[in-house]
């Protein structure tokens, strides 16, 4: 027997047949206030309603390179520069009610991506537009997209403690004030400047400063902040804990 080789008999009509789709949480930071990418569709079902973009996987990808062709429609980007942002897989969604229009399992897929300028929409999407996770979003999202939203939004706070993973909401060059910010905006807690700086700079491979004289002026009348871009750490040794919030809105405990 070889990997090629199809038992006799073996009937692929006999089972019922079923779509493949990938659905993406694009998350962004504007101005310090944690975005996501929705699009308004065009068609049934739903019509009208906010969901998640995505798309049927093509006969001839796999998943993870027609997450990476939507990412790159939807946000106006290049192939080859989308293929350059933080794009990691979240989970699978089965259920077998999760579309009306047949049985469609989804690939549900993460992005990070610094500001960008408004999307355009396509494809069935009769509009694209950044949404901010604020609570000003009232409308239930199409299928079961409110779910892999939260999903989506957990798994990124997480993994802020313990990896790199805000570096993808950054330009190439950034403040450590500008850090802070995706931070805050990500977990929603003020975090105490000095200690954020000592703990970011204390960390082996997290930032690594431009050099020279590359500074960045930030508002105010103080002098400019010094530039910095990512490190070559992808996990955090000691991870940068989120600070503890407790009923009243205080933070406390080892946090950041």
């Amino acid at each position: 027997m070889t990997g090629n080789d199809i038992p006799e008999g073996y009937d692929p009509k006999a089972f019922e047949p079923f779509a493949v789709t990938v659905d993406l949480a694009v998350f962004t930071v504007r101005e310090a206030v944690l975005h996501v990418l929705l699009i308004r569709r065009g068609q049934a079902p739903y019509a009208g309603a906010w969901a998640l973009p995505g798309g049927f996987v093509l006969p001839d990808e796999s998943a993870e390179r027609a997450a990476l062709r939507e990412l790159a429609e939807e946000t106006g980007l290049s192939r080859e520069r989308a293929s350059g942002l933080h794009l990691e897989q979240l989970r699978t969604y089965s259920d077998p009610d999760r579309d009306p229009r047949m049985r469609v399992v989804s690939v549900a897929f993460a992005a990070l991506v610094p500001d960008l300028p408004e999307p355009s929409g396509g494809g069935d999407a009769a509009e694209a537009q950044w949404v901010a996770l604020d609570g000003s979003l009232r409308s239930p999202l199409a299928f079961d997209h409110g779910r892999i939203l939260a999903d989506a939004r957990r798994r990124i706070g997480d993994k802020l403690e313990y990896t790199s993973l805000a570096m993808g909401f950054c330009p190439p060059e950034f403040t450590l004030g500008e850090l802070q910010q995706v931070y805050e905006t990500v977990w929603g807690v003020a975090l105490d400047r000095p200690n954020f700086r000592r703990k970011v700079l204390a960390t082996p491979g997290f930032v690594e400063p431009v050099g020279g004289a590359a500074q960045r002026r930030t508002g105010g009348r103080g002098k400019p902040a010094a530039l910095y871009r990512a490190g070559r750490a992808v996990v955090l040794h000691p991870p940068l804990l989120r600070p503890v919030v407790d009923s009243a809105g205080d933070t406390s405990g080892e946090g950041a």
